[in-house]
């Protein structure tokens, strides 16, 4: 099997629950699950955006947020001239979900409970949706997050030029994309990124606790390892971890994002909520525990960074775990496990890093709106 980025795979995907609209006589969402602020009038409103620097900074490519491959057609098959006519025809019909949605609403959950115990505080998750559309394409966009009462604030609209500069200028700690090449772009400035799928159909995930789970090498450490085993087989990475055991392991791209989670999820240990943690993290690696799996482990304690449950699977197919786990997102250096994690049901997004991209296909680039 084979994945482009947000193709659906042969099977029924599961329709997503959406909120009702904002539009409407049910008034849901936001105003139910946030303190509001009072302007200088009294009168309520949405919470402010926290500031970049202050917030954990998530880019969302508007293809991942939403289904638009109707749209990619026009686009593709008449031009952009008539891709832009249809999407402002079309501008009073909100998108689907798409495979980044129930990770946004979870970030927004989050957020709800931060506001709770700290009223005040800026470090929340910020969501950015970005897109290469043209400004004309995006009252179709707001329609769509007032739609489904999502709390976006921020857009950033390239009109096809790359959005990796702008990345930069909102400190984004990750960036969500379907689009293969501008995510190695990314990874190229050090901003933390991923290509994302959706899996052929859709596991329910948590509506209360956000699940985030993690591959080890290439991702949340550095290939170096993996060299080793691609170069000299299983018998010398396992000598090469026992003799490196005490030796930690180089950064992969995704640390700081997994340490911004961390972050966040000692705001809720500080009002003793460890327990009730509303952010959840996994790392699930083919390592095995006994040979290899303590150098990870060492490496992340020294690093001051917890991750709440850890398997170690010894080559194992990850997919029937990650099936168990039900994350809002995987990442995975390997397209290997990225597909049997979408097999099951899984969300899982490629980070195309690392020694492994030398013995994957090169992945399909969806460029586009």
């Amino acid at each position: 099997m084979s994945l482009d980025p947000v193709q659906v795979m042969s099977g029924q995907v599961k329709e997503l629950k959406v909120a009702p609209s904002s539009n409407g006589d049910n008034r849901a969402s936001w105003e139910e699950k946030e303190e509001f602020d009072q302007d200088h009038l009294g009168l309520t409103t949405k919470p402010k955006p926290p500031k970049p620097e202050n917030a954990v900074t998530v880019a969302v490519s508007s293809r991942v947020m939403f289904r638009t491959e109707r749209e990619q057609k026009v686009f593709e098959q008449k031009g952009v001239e008539e891709y832009l006519r249809y999407q402002i025809e079309h501008e009073n019909e909100p998108f689907a979900p798409g495979p980044a949605f129930p990770f946004v609403k979870a970030l927004e959950t989050v957020n709800a409970r931060l506001r709770e115990l700290y009223p005040q505080s800026e470090e929340l998750f910020d969501i950015v949706l970005v897109t290469y559309n043209h400004a004309h394409v995006g009252i179709r966009l707001i329609n769509t997050i007032n739609h489904h009462n999502l709390f976006i604030e921020r857009f950033c609209m390239t009109g096809g030029s790359s959005p990796i500069g702008y990345l930069k200028a909102w400190h984004t700690n990750l960036y969500l994309s379907a689009d293969a090449d501008k995510v190695r772009e990314a990874l190229a400035e050090g901003i933390a990124a991923a290509t994302m799928f959706m899996p052929e159909k859709l596991t329910e995930v948590s509506e209360s606790q956000l699940r985030v789970a993690f591959d080890g090498d290439a991702v949340l450490f550095s290939d170096e390892s993996e060299r080793i085993f691609k170069a000299h087989g299983l018998d010398k990475f396992f000598e090469h971890e026992r003799d490196n055991e005490d030796t930690l392991l180089d950064h992969g791209p995704l640390k700081g994002f997994l340490e911004a989670l961390g972050k966040l999820q000692k705001k809720f240990y500080a009002k003793g909520q460890r327990l009730d943690c509303p952010i959840r993290t996994y790392l699930v690696t083919a390592r095995s525990a006994a040979s290899s799996g303590i150098r990870a482990l060492k490496t992340l304690r020294a690093w001051g960074l917890e991750i709440d449950e850890a398997l170690f699977l010894a080559g194992a197919p990850k997919g029937p775990m990650l099936e168990k786990i039900r994350p809002h997102i995987y990442f995975d250096d390997q397209m290997f496990h990225v597909e049997g994690a979408a097999e099951m049901g899984t969300v899982a997004a490629h980070v195309p890093y690392g020694i492994a991209q030398k013995h994957n296909p090169k992945q399909k680039s969806s460029v586009g709106k």
